[in-house]
């Protein structure tokens, strides 16, 4: 199978770089967001994404013209009836996505095959939602989905060869570099990084080392472009946080994942990261204080 038309749930900071990839490489896409404020804001992201590639070459402006003008924005779930793929980029909530993927198996065409941008939940749970497992598969996109080469294409126990194959193919068609994984806690990527970062809290907790130490050792020492504190401020502490809860609550034998006192003592605190000024650092927009 070969995906033509692709949607896009949610246009947001991951779902709008899906969009635009997809649009990029020749796909026509549709895009949904309840929200016509956040569509439009979305649809300006992309737009703002592209005129930034033209400026610097990467493309040229007839391209982004034919680009944006291969997107869709809708408020309406039935318009994504006849789609190849269509792909979730909504809250990491399971049961909202739960029931997203229910109403779809009802609406979209035998032959959709539907994806979740998920980095924590169980790809096999959604596929059962929607009442289509051998449909379903991972298309875990890293962000900024735009700039980032990686994207995992993940498989659970019931998707077909043919959803998995033609999930992989769209992913390539995006420019993207696929890595396969199977359906188990954080795939690859955040299967390796959220326990790594756990223990750099465990350490500062401990009294091992302090989190500028710390980060020094590992961007120095290991070549990391940011240390695990300056990160885990990135991305916020309540992410984290959220993943690591979630999966200690699955599998409650795994120490890996096991939750730090001190993150949960800095979420307690409204101390998120960047987002709020404060983490592990104090930080001026972007940038570390």
């Amino acid at each position: 199978m070969t995906v033509k038309t692709v949607g896009v749930i949610g246009c947001g900071l991951m779902g709008h770089g899906i969009a635009q990839v997809a649009a990029v490489s020749g796909h026509e896409v549709t895009v949904l967001e309840a929200d016509s404020g956040a569509l439009e804001k979305g649809l300006g992201r992309i737009k703002k994404s592209l005129a930034k590639l033209v400026s610097k070459e990467k493309l040229s402006q007839g391209d982004a013209d034919a680009s944006f003008g291969r997107i869709k924005g809708t408020g309406n779930l039935e318009d994504l009836k006849d789609c190849d793929l269509v792909v979730e980029a909504i809250v990491e909530n399971l049961d909202v996505k739960n029931d997203l993927f229910g109403k779809l198996g009802k609406l979209c065409k035998p032959s959709t095959i539907f994806a979740s941008n998920t980095s924590s939940f169980s790809i096999g749970a959604m596929g059962t939602a929607s009442g289509r497992p051998g449909n379903m598969v991972g298309l875990h996109f890293f962000n900024p989905v735009q700039l980032m080469k990686l994207v995992e294409v993940v498989r659970a126990d019931e998707t077909t060869d043919e959803s998995f194959a033609a999930a992989k193919a769209f992913g390539e068609a995006c420019g993207k570099v696929p890595v396969s994984a199977k359906d188990s806690p954080g795939f690859v990527v955040n299967r390796l990084l959220v326990p790594y970062l756990a223990e750099a809290v465990r350490m500062v907790e401990r009294g091992d080392a302090t989190p500028a130490d710390v980060d020094a050792g590992m961007t120095l020492g290991c070549g990391h472009p940011m240390g695990p504190f300056t990160l885990l401020d990135y991305v916020g502490l309540d992410t984290t946080l959220f993943i690591l809860e979630g999966w200690a609550s699955e599998h409650p034998n795994e120490n890996l994942f096991e939750v730090p006192a001190l993150l949960r003592q800095k979420v307690d605190e409204g101390k998120l990261g960047r987002k709020t000024g404060e983490g592990f650092f104090k930080w001026e927009g972007d940038k570390r204080a």
